[in-house]
């Protein structure tokens, strides 16, 4: 909304930044970050009054000692305030009717509604909320509706790469590879895998979020890193010189990308350890989902495994735990996800969240990285 105000520049000059979407993109971030510090004890109170604490997801899988007995009287579903801060932020920053934000912003508020059905669920005495198939069929179709949406969009109509179009056209049927200048395979089998990357996305964050700050400080690293990689893919020149593909309108998204880091830093604001809130899958599964389509978007798929690398490592540690204990009846970790191996191990919770966030940030700078690398 913010963005017409660029349409009075010749009556107050300082409007014409209103143009440009790195100023809208650090509006976007700041008014995010400020809507959840803001609203966060009102929010906590309503969640508290709510009953909305959640049965621990980890009774009879841990040792009594490692389970915090305090953390079962903090309302989870803080997620509300993080999906909210980022849609309104959004919209009122973003450039209106823009395609690309509208996509965004829906995908996040899809998969928000579904983390937030599964929370109420748990909250209601079912503590392992949504059916996990079911969970994972209604992502997917979250997901393949968001990714066709966007591949049927003129900007994403052609695959633009070093200034040329590229043969066979369909950006998002395009699969890019780091280090690789160019698309390695195309076809329709390509909107699969995204939609895998974006499930495996919104699922690794859930998993993530188990310490006091833990998830929503690593998908500020995440989120950043992809708004760079947005604007550049949005930038002609920078998009040519960088053999990235250019995608007409997509450095929109960076406004998107920048309010989710926002929320997430407004939101650390009271998720620090000892947390006020917990985001609960209401705010998981719509960070993990968001940041999976930006990816999926500046065909940045495979780019995610090393910014998002301590969400990889979390999964990873689950699938190899699971696949070792069914195969061999034995188990690589203490606990899983790994951070709990981690806290059995003698780590204290901050000590765990520090270093995965410094992790988190190597990580993010290495994917960035693989922009100058092809």
């Amino acid at each position: 909304m913010f963005y017409w105000l660029a349409e009075f520049k010749d009556v107050f000059g300082p409007f014409r930044l209103f143009e440009y979407v790195t100023f809208r993109a650090a509006g976007a971030g700041a008014t995010a970050m400020l809507l959840t510090i803001l609203l966060g004890p009102l929010t906590i109170k309503l969640l508290k009054r709510l009953g909305t604490n959640a049965p621990n997801r980890h009774e009879g899988l841990m040792d009594e000692k490692f389970i915090d007995r305090n953390k079962d009287k903090t309302p989870s579903m803080g997620g509300v305030l993080i999906v909210a801060a980022i849609a309104i932020s959004s919209i009122a920053w973003g450039m209106p009717g823009n395609s690309m934000i509208i996509a965004f912003v829906g995908t996040l508020l899809a998969f928000g509604t579904l983390g937030f059905i599964d929370d109420y669920a748990k909250v209601k005495g079912n503590r392992d909320g949504i059916a996990g198939k079911v969970k994972l069929l209604l992502q997917a179709i979250i997901a393949i509706a968001a990714i066709v949406y966007l591949d049927s969009l003129p900007e994403t109509a052609e695959m633009v790469l070093n200034g040329k179009i590229q043969p066979g056209g369909g950006l998002m049927r395009q699969l890019m590879v780091p280090f690789l200048a160019f698309p390695l395979i195309a076809g329709w089998g390509v909107i699969l895998f995204s939609m895998v990357v974006m499930v495996g996305s919104s699922n690794a964050v859930n998993l993530t979020d188990g310490k006091d700050g833990l998830a929503v400080g690593t998908c500020i690293f995440c989120a950043l890193a992809y708004a760079v990689f947005a604007y550049t893919c949005g930038h002609k020149i920078f998009a040519s010189y960088l053999n990235v593909p250019f995608i007409a309108g997509s450095s929109e998204v960076v406004v998107f990308a920048t309010a989710i880091a926002g929320a997430c830093i407004g939101f650390l604001w009271y998720n620090c350890y000892p947390a006020s809130v917990f985001m609960g899958d209401t705010g998981s599964l719509a960070l993990g989902g968001s940041i999976g389509l930006i990816a999926v978007l500046v065909r940045q798929e495979l780019t995610l495994l090393i910014v998002g690398f301590v969400f990889v490592m979390e999964a990873l540690s689950v699938i190899i735990q699971v696949a070792s204990f069914k195969l061999t009846g034995k188990r690589v970790f203490l606990c899983t996800p790994i951070h709990h191996h981690f806290e059995q191990k003698g780590w204290t919770e901050t000590q765990i969240v520090a270093r995965f966030w410094i992790i988190a940030g190597v990580a993010a700078l290495a994917g960035l990285a693989t922009l100058k690398l092809r």
